[in-house]
């Protein structure tokens, strides 16, 4: 999994104050509208694609790639929300960000053991651990979400340490979403940090500096 969202150099207060009045408005009512539907959608998929595994040991490309996508549109609605980016998310599966960039390889090959024992055991072994620690990271990104709107309305910068535990939080979670819907069998690090098999990506490029 590849997962980074800018750090941007400067941030609009204009943008900020607009989001923060009128944003339920014009930005979380719609998208989670639309989006509503089509996690309805990703769960039908979700459910066939379980059987479809346990019989093959595959997962459809198409059906992985619209689960990506609908991610992707996921992760730039909170990025907005939670002021990481400026700019409006744009809406549709095949719409991208220029500060959000997520990517997923596609598995050739998934276990079947793996899947019945995830299936029948991850709740004691995955999600109560995990979600017993992100409980408390959630609680301090609110305080650090707090902050930081008044970092950006004064003086336009988000503090990066902060932006980064922002996103390690979103990416955390990320993993979480790709081990439950069976899109990857690799146990989910418990850590928010880019892993090393995460970095090979943006090692040589220039352009990637400046994000988490």
């Amino acid at each position: 999994m590849h997962l980074r969202i800018k750090h941007q150099f400067q941030y609009s207060r204009g943008e900020l104050l607009l989001r923060s009045f009128f944003g339920i408005f014009y930005l979380i009512i719609p998208h989670i509208f639309i989006l509503i539907f089509f996690q309805l959608a990703s769960a039908v998929l979700s459910f066939l694609t379980f059987w479809i595994i346990l019989f093959t040991g595959t997962y459809p490309k198409n059906w992985f790639d619209f689960q990506v996508k609908l991610l992707r549109w996921g992760i730039r609605f909170s990025a907005s929300t939670q002021n990481l980016i400026d700019g409006y998310p744009a809406f549709g599966l095949n719409s991208t960000h220029p500060s959000v960039d997520f990517e997923v390889p596609y598995p050739e090959v998934l276990s079947r053991g793996t899947l019945i024992i995830k299936t029948l055991f991850s709740i004691f072994y995955v999600y109560i651990p995990h979600v017993f620690l992100l409980y408390f990271r959630i609680i301090w990104g609110a305080i650090l979400s707090f902050l930081s709107w008044w970092c950006v309305l004064f003086t336009g910068s988000y503090p990066r340490n902060w932006h980064h535990f922002m996103v390690g939080n979103i990416r955390w979670n990320t993993r979480l979403s790709l081990f439950g819907l069976n899109m990857n069998q690799t146990y989910p690090a418990f850590t928010g940090k880019e892993l090393p098999e995460e970095m090979t990506k943006y090692m040589n490029d220039d352009t990637w500096d400046d994000w988490n």
